[in-house]
């Protein structure tokens, strides 16, 4: 694991401007360009390749990198970065030349391309202008037509169920969801969060589920923060919280800091993705480990199958997560 200092060193900053990047500190006064060296230093310090790679090999294609977030949105979401570098290191290392394209930018550079790789969530319109451009599509981190487009996902419904079965463990039963909303087609269409779906099938399950324990905004930092200053504010307050993103969870710290209690003792906390940041808060965060850096590679290799192969029928990866257990969580006392 790399240290603050490390990273630091190679940024050319302080440590302490690390430490206020990776805990998304909305007052540091510093270019978003700063911001995105470091969150990607502290990505491919953590990188660890997934097999040995002997030399480089023949160029083979071009392809377009189609991101659903803009560049300042990666910024407030980590998650997205680590798969999007997985995919550009896999390219170099392939000797792979890609065209970067964000939300708001102009389609048109995707023509001519032997591939896309589409990183995120896309409503109808963005899936055609992707089909007229090129047959070889793969999504990330989505499965908009899955006999129609190759696609690499996780197991939402396991990694939830594996962190809310560690939290009954521990004794807790009045368990909190803190999670975002989403929306395609031109903000027309809410995107199904199986996060939030799968916390409320087996907390209904066992006879644990309220409503008003399903706490939604934005997967940002300040969304985080908000949530939780109104979940702490309930009268009957939970003991335990699983938030749907890492970046949401860092808000959540602060929140209840500023309330005066203490992580784990008073409040239990889970998050999810394992971005770098978790790591260094204090305490270290509990979260569901996605293996984003692989999930990019897979991408990839999906592509260039199909481009060698030819192949017709489509294929959905379905990339397992982990449990990462530190320092957020406890066993509860009544």
């Amino acid at each position: 694991m790399a240290t603050i200092r490390e990273i630091a060193s190679i940024a050319g900053v302080s440590i302490a401007t690390v430490s206020r990047v990776l805990n998304f500190d909305e007052t540091l006064n510093v270019t978003d360009n700063t911001k995105k060296r470091i969150l990607e230093i502290a990505e491919e310090l953590d990188y660890v390749p997934l097999r040995e790679r002997k030399g480089k090999k023949q160029e083979l294609a071009t392809i377009g990198i189609v991101h659903w977030y803009s560049e300042k949105e990666e910024l407030e979401d980590p998650y997205y970065l680590s798969i999007r570098l997985g995919i550009e290191k896999k390219c170099e290392d392939e000797s792979i030349k890609f065209v970067k394209v964000n939300k708001g930018d102009n389609y048109d550079k995707l023509n001519y391309l032997d591939g896309i790789i589409a990183i995120g969530k896309f409503g109808n319109n963005d899936i055609e202008k992707f089909s007229r451009a090129t047959d070889n599509v793969v999504f990330v981190d989505s499965s908009p037509d899955e006999e129609s487009f190759d696609s690499v996902v996780i197991d939402f419904k396991k990694a939830v169920l594996n962190a809310l079965n560690y939290l009954l463990e521990l004794g807790h039963k009045n368990i909190s969801y803190i999670g975002g909303i989403e929306y395609i087609n031109g903000g027309n269409d809410k995107v199904n969060d199986y996060r939030e779906e799968t916390f409320k099938e087996h907390m209904n399950k066992l006879g644990y589920l309220s409503e008003d324990n399903i706490l939604l905004g934005n997967f940002t930092h300040a969304d985080g923060y908000r949530l939780m200053k109104e979940a702490l504010a309930k009268k009957n307050r939970s003991s335990a919280f699983f938030i749907a993103s890492d970046t949401m969870a860092i808000g959540a710290y602060k929140a209840v800091i500023e309330n005066g209690l203490s992580i784990p003792n008073d409040v239990s906390i889970i998050g999810f993705n394992d971005i770098p940041t978790s790591q260094y808060i204090i305490p270290a965060l509990t979260t569901v480990k996605v293996y984003t850096e692989f999930m990019g590679e897979t991408a990839l290799d999906l592509l260039l199958e199909k481009l060698r192969t030819g192949r017709n029928l489509s294929k959905k990866v379905l990339v397992p997560t982990k449990l990462v257990t530190r320092d957020s969580c406890k066993k509860f006392k009544k």
